[in-house]
């Protein structure tokens, strides 16, 4: 493990256990949730990063500081980073790694052309069904990831590249038709990511997607005595978003109206409704200004039979 190795990991736990057990070379630690809000193509440009601030701001309350002391300078940190020859990244299984992973690998595309790239990707470990994080690995585990970590070639870039521009349109109906179709891709676990992705737009049965349609469920199935209860319920459930505490918060808080109160946690009469398909919320959720990549969720709607899109052109 030569110091001539810069490790980009996918947050502050996956970077702290990799210093815990003396990997040794530098260390980036890649402190965004791109799989939320606005994306542009452009990783790094100063477009990019003001999207993002936007982002956090009006849905986050993030001061332009702490998104500069945390996330920005971390990038900054990273475009100082030349010399190392090879560059290991480390992303997890989930939509939230995934998205991230891709839009690295497009700034390296761009920026460290040439380097000797190759990833670590947690998920399934051999004899159990769970679905591992970095830091869940033993360090004889961890170590066997690294030891094995897939040497990305120019086209396992340029595809990585291509499905991030994808992801960025203004559109998510090409990226419906091309990401189950690579089979040899080193990235085992994107197409079941993607597919979580393409879920998020709104339902056309009751203009829920399928993350809101289950915190309703969630909350209909079990008694919590407290909104907090909920959020833990939904983080030791969900398989492949990734998401923390913060996001289901929000996503509990637009949903708000179907809902009768949160101590305890009781959905109303419409929320019951919209759960049975009567009701169709989509037109009380509906704005311009939520965004899933470079698309608007509500120009879209799923069709939970076909599990296609629908383009909105009204």
């Amino acid at each position: 493990m030569g110091n001539s190795i810069l490790h980009i990991t996918n947050g502050d736990t996956t970077t702290n256990y990799l210093q815990k057990l003396h990997f040794s070379g530098d260390f980036i630690t890649w402190r965004e949730m791109l799989c939320e809000g606005k994306t542009t193509t452009d990783v790094g440009s100063e477009k990019f990063w003001k999207n993002r601030f936007d982002f956090f701001k009006s849905t986050y309350k993030v001061s332009k500081q702490k998104f500069i002391n945390y996330t920005v300078k971390e990038y900054r940190n990273l475009c100082n980073k030349k010399e190392q020859k090879e560059i290991v990244l480390w992303f997890e299984h989930d939509l939230f790694c995934q998205i991230n992973m891709l839009a690295v690998i497009s700034w390296l595309k761009r920026y460290r052309k040439g380097y000797h790239i190759s990833l670590v990707c947690s998920g399934k470990v051999e004899n159990s069904n769970k679905m591992f994080g970095l830091s869940e690995l033993s360090e004889e585990q961890i170590t066997d990831h690294f030891k094995n970590r897939i040497d990305l070639n120019q086209d396992d870039i340029e595809y990585a590249d291509y499905i991030w521009q994808l992801y960025c349109s203004d559109s998510p109906l090409r990226l419906e038709t091309v990401y189950k179709f690579k089979s040899t891709s080193p990235f085992t676990y994107l197409a079941t990511a993607l597919e979580a992705h393409l879920q998020r737009f709104p339902s056309i049965k009751n203009g829920l997607n399928t993350i809101e349609n289950n915190i309703l469920k969630t909350a209909n199935n079990h008694r919590f005595t407290s909104k907090d209860e909920l959020v833990h319920q939904l983080l030791k459930e969900q398989e492949v978003y990734g998401f923390g505490d913060l996001q289901y918060e929000h996503k509990i808080n637009n949903l708000q109206n179907l809902f009768s109160s949160f101590n305890p946690v009781y959905i109303s009469k419409k929320g019951k409704q919209v759960l049975d398909n009567q009701v169709n919320f989509y037109g009380q959720l509906r704005n311009d200004i939520s965004y899933l990549g470079g698309s608007k969720k509500y120009s879209f709607l799923f069709q939970n039979e076909t599990k296609k899109l629908l383009q909105i052109t009204s």
